[in-house]
């Protein structure tokens, strides 16, 4: 399993995503899953994967070496962050198609998907999900956030905090780093190095790459602050009413004696 995630406001634009891989309990490693397609003041395109690892190389190796060749209508070509989205669905469906017949065989699944987001000169930044049937969805206004492969203990923070027209693109980076540390405190198929990345909105260039290892100073100093906070906001928050055991029993007892004839 992993995690990967994108965030978009009217600020710009983070990509998030861990490295671990895991095959079976006796076999865990790591490979990057976060890629840099982009063409400096041109176009930024960044991209995470999860899913069959071997699915998803195969999906960006075809789609660089259509830009390598200079095949028509490959990513260097396409206009819109839509076109863009619409290709690696085509894609991915192509080499779906190669291999899902012989994974099935194996109990293996071929599932895989893509977060893609960034900015063509001329148009918005944009932020899609590139499923393996090949559709997607597009993140909005109202939901300004996107995730692929072990979304569900990371999705609290990421509701309560982002908000398109209101979060810095240096809170929304904090925030998704929160939400990957909540992700790999509770499944550890979810683990270190994790990538990021920020691309500020109208620059057309990747400014900004990070890199955490595990036991990185900066992850244990937020991981730390972090939960100190929230047992320090726990203790402020109210009690439960409580109702007396013996006034419940009475109140029962009236009730019973109500609704016999």
């Amino acid at each position: 399993m992993t995690y990967c995630l994108g965030v978009i406001t009217r600020y710009g634009l983070i990509m998030a995503a861990d490295s671990r891989t895991n095959a079976g309990v006796d076999y865990v490693s790591t490979a990057q899953k976060l890629f840099d397609l982009s063409c400096p003041g041109e176009r930024v395109v960044l991209v995470c994967t999860a899913g069959n690892l071997s699915m998803t190389q195969s999906v960006l190796t075809l789609i660089r070496r259509d830009r390598k060749a200079g095949v028509q209508g490959n990513i260097n070509e396409l206009t819109t962050m839509y076109d863009i989205a619409h290709y690696f669905g085509a894609k991915t469906r192509q080499v779906l198609e190669q291999h899902q017949d012989w994974l099935q065989k194996d109990n293996i699944s071929a599932s895989c998907s893509f977060l893609v987001g960034g900015q063509i000169k001329g148009e918005l930044p944009e932020l899609y999900m590139v499923y393996s049937q090949g559709n997607f969805l597009r993140a909005t206004r109202h939901s300004p956030f996107l995730q692929i492969g072990e979304i569900k203990y990371g999705k609290p923070i990421l509701d309560r905090i982002i908000n398109y027209d209101d979060t810095s693109l240096d809170a929304a980076a904090k925030c998704a780093l929160l939400s990957l540390d909540s992700t790999m405190k509770s499944n550890i198929s979810v683990g270190p190095p994790i990538n990021m990345a920020m691309y500020e909105a109208d620059t057309l260039k990747v400014g900004y790459r990070l890199k955490l290892e595990r036991g990185d100073p900066y992850l244990l100093r937020l991981r730390k602050s972090w939960e100190t906070s929230l047992r320090q906001a726990f203790k402020k928050l109210p009690n439960l009413a409580w109702h007396d055991n013996e006034d419940q029993d009475q109140d029962n007892h009236l009730v019973m004696t109500d609704i016999l004839p």
